[in-house]
C-alpha cells in the first residue's frame, strides 16, 4: 500500500482542486513524488527550535471552530523528546484553557514558527495531547530559567505535540524585526568599540605629540 505524501496533511482533495485550477498542482505533484516535506525531527529543526522564543498554536473544536494562541519563555522552550516529539511546558496565564479544551475533542494542531530576525518561518502539523500527571516529565519541560527564577512565570502541566510533517515558507513578505535583547548586545558591543578606538587614538595623538615635540626641540 502506497504511503500518502507528508503534505497530504495540509494538501486536501479540496485543496488540491483549487491547486489544478489555478495552475500550480503540477509543481506540488512534482514536490510530493520526491515526498518534499518533512516527517521526522531533523538536525535543521532541532536548532530552529532551540533558537525558538516565541510561537503560535493553532488547534480546533469538534466542529471546526479554529483557534490561535501564542506561546512564549525563554529560547529552547519548545524541546525536541525525540525525532518525531515537540514538548514544552504550559504557563499559567488567563485561565480560559481553549487550547486543553480543543486538544480533548480534536488533538489535530500545528505549531507556527517565525525568526523575524533572519526572516525564515516553519509550519509544523501534528496532533497534541495535555499531561498533567507526569512531574518528572514537566520537570524536564521546564526551561531552567524559569526553576532558578531569572525568567518569572509558573508551570501548570505539559503539553506534547507529537509531529506529522513540517515544512518551510519562503521569505517572502516577512519583515526583519530585532528583539531588544539583540539590539542591546548590537549597541553595547558598538559603544565597545568606539571606547577603544577612542584609546588607540589617544595613544597616538599622545605619541605624534612627543615625536613633534623632540623635533622641535633645540640647544639654548
Amino acid at each position: 500500500m502506497a504511503i500518502s505524501p507528508a503534505s497530504d496533511v495540509a494538501f486536501s482533495p479540496s485543496v488540491k482542486a483549487v491547486q489544478t485550477a489555478k495552475g500550480s498542482r503540477k509543481a506540488y505533484a512534482a514536490m510530493e513524488a520526491r515526498d518534499g516535506w518533512s516527517r521526522t525531527i531533523d538536525d535543521r529543526l532541532g536548532a530552529f527550535l532551540a533558537a525558538t522564543r516565541s510561537a503560535f498554536l493553532a488547534t480546533a473544536s469538534a466542529d471546526g471552530q479554529p483557534y490561535i494562541q501564542h506561546r512564549g519563555g525563554p529560547a529552547g522552550f519548545l524541546k525536541v523528546l525525540d525525532d518525531r516529539t515537540i514538548g514544552f511546558a504550559d504557563l499559567a496565564g488567563n485561565r480560559q484553557y481553549i487550547s486543553m479544551g480543543n486538544a480533548a475533542e480534536n488533538p489535530k494542531a500545528q505549531l507556527f514558527l517565525i525568526d523575524y530576525l533572519h526572516r525564515q518561518r516553519i509550519k509544523i502539523w501534528g496532533t497534541l495531547s495535555v499531561v498533567e500527571d507526569d512531574p518528572d516529565l514537566i520537570a524536564r519541560l521546564t526551561p531552567p530559567e524559569i526553576a532558578d527564577g531569572t525568567y518569572r512565570a509558573r508551570v501548570e502541566r505539559a503539553f506534547i505535540f507529537s509531529v506529522t510533517a513540517w515544512d518551510v515558507n519562503c521569505q517572502q513578505h516577512i519583515p526583519q524585526r530585532f528583539d531588544a535583547e539583540d539590539v542591546a548586545r548590537a549597541l553595547t558591543a558598538r559603544d565597545e568599540k568606539i571606547a577603544a578606538l577612542e584609546r588607540e587614538l589617544a595613544v597616538l595623538n599622545e605619541k605624534i605629540w612627543l615625536k613633534e615635540g623632540c623635533a622641535g626641540a633645540g640647544d639654548d
